[in-house]
């Protein structure tokens, strides 16, 4: 075992029994076994609490020079902790918490969390603001997110961990960072177009999910030069996408000339029904469950050979499952796929959590990249005010941040191959 990595087990060691001894009374951070590190008991309510220090690991983001720390002495984290949302925010938080403790203890400034469950957005704002933080990280939801925006009271720098539409109260600093879907079918609608497949065909679940992913692509696909042919959507609770296929690779308009030809010559012709022929590349977006079925009828419908793209959604580990799959194109986080970060973190966590760890739990993965952006968003100097020249290696991605305080995530690119995914150029 490297000395890296004996230094990381040894930290996370020292972290689930700080976190034992220091959470016990909170139950803003109380969670099931399967959620959280092991000695976190179920306690009386609070609103927040002060996560206290152990040493360090993963290298820190580049940041454009040696920048002062600057801002309040403390990050304030806002998590719906309690209630219907508290699995997904308590592996946000175990991410976060993670990533927190793997900075060397001279860089890293007080810690408070927050359980919006347990107050108002802007009671959350208000206190967090009062208690001294110098950024605060979250909401999460998307409701939580709006009502954050719209807040109009004095407020540090905020990194919400989702995006919605609109601008922020004058005056106050917002950087959205979120797990889109949308923002991965613009990646692909790029990566479509120089792959050199410039005209298509989109198949896409009949949802609010899969409308909102269809018209990032084909924005995208249009800003690049690309052309959308046609698209059809399919019902995602079904397992027969025949319709949807036959209507996009017009398998249809070729067996109704196979039966006018068959009624002009009297007799019955040997046929086997063509797609149309101009179909360079197919997206097809969904989850997995619909993608293993998806595909296999993509190659009955004689569209095996064409090159077929979908978002991260597509993919989840299992070799066997994903046999059928062979030959889709996808990107997706480096926590999904692997790198030199994701090894020493999957590793140190697999051996502190006795349920194995957050193995390739997203939120995690979420939550720790969340922790290493508020570091280098606290990083610059005050009068900057310019974070586009962040730069962030993360299990999420490579992070970067527009212009318009979005965080965008640079994708690694994988290709299915024999069940499991090839990286690929």
């Amino acid at each position: 075992m490297s000395e890296s990595r004996r230094f990381l087990h040894l930290w996370l060691a020292t972290l689930v029994a700080l976190l034992g001894l220091q959470l016990a009374s909170c139950a803003d951070v109380q969670s099931g076994a399967e959620q959280a590190p092991p000695g976190i008991p179920p306690s009386a309510p609070v609103t927040h609490q002060t996560v206290p220090p152990p040493p360090s690991f993963v290298p820190g983001p580049r940041l454009p020079g040696n920048l002062p720390m600057v801002g309040g002495p403390q990050i304030a984290l806002l998590l719906p902790l309690t209630g219907r949302q508290s699995a997904s925010a308590i592996a946000v938080r175990d991410g976060f918490v993670t990533a927190y403790y793997s900075r060397p203890a001279s860089d890293r400034p007080g810690l408070r969390i927050y359980d919006t469950a347990q107050m108002s957005i802007a009671a959350a704002l208000n206190q967090a603001t009062g208690d001294g933080a110098g950024l605060i990280v979250g909401p999460l939801t998307r409701e939580e997110v709006a009502a954050a925006a719209a807040y109009t009271g004095p407020r540090p720098p905020l990194l919400t961990l989702n995006a919605v539409t609109g601008t922020p109260a004058a005056g106050n600093v917002l950087y959205q960072f979120a797990l889109s879907p949308e923002e991965e079918a613009r990646q692909v609608a790029r990566r479509v177009v120089a792959d050199g497949n410039r005209a298509g065909v989109a198949l896409v679940p009949g949802s609010d999910w899969g409308r909102r992913v269809l018209a990032a692509f084909t924005q995208e696909l249009n800003a690049a030069g690309g052309q959308l042919l046609d698209s059809a959507s399919y019902d995602a609770g079904s397992t027969d996408y025949a319709a949807a296929i036959s209507q996009v690779l017009r398998i249809s308009e070729s067996e109704s000339r196979n039966k006018r030809l068959e009624s002009v010559l009297g007799t019955r012709l040997t046929f086997q029904p063509r797609r149309r022929g101009d179909v360079a590349f197919i997206f097809a977006p969904g989850q997995a469950q619909q993608e293993r079925l998806l595909r296999p009828q993509l190659k009955f419908y004689f569209a095996g050979d064409v090159p077929t793209y979908a978002t991260a959604d597509a993919f989840e580990p299992n070799v066997n499952a994903n046999q059928d799959l062979d030959g889709l194109i996808f990107p997706d986080a480096p926590w999904m796929l692997g790198g030199a970060i994701v090894d020493s973190v999957r590793d140190a966590t697999n051996a502190a959590w006795p349920t194995g760890g957050p193995k390739r739990n997203m939120l995690f993965a979420f939550g720790f990249d969340a922790a290493r952006l508020a570091t280098a968003l606290r990083s610059m100097p005050a009068q900057s005010g310019n974070a586009t020249s962040l730069s962030v290696d993360g299990l999420t991605g490579h992070l970067t941040i527009a212009a318009d305080g979005h965080v965008l995530r640079d994708l690694m690119w994988a290709q299915i191959r024999n069940g499991e995914p090839r990286l690929v150029n």
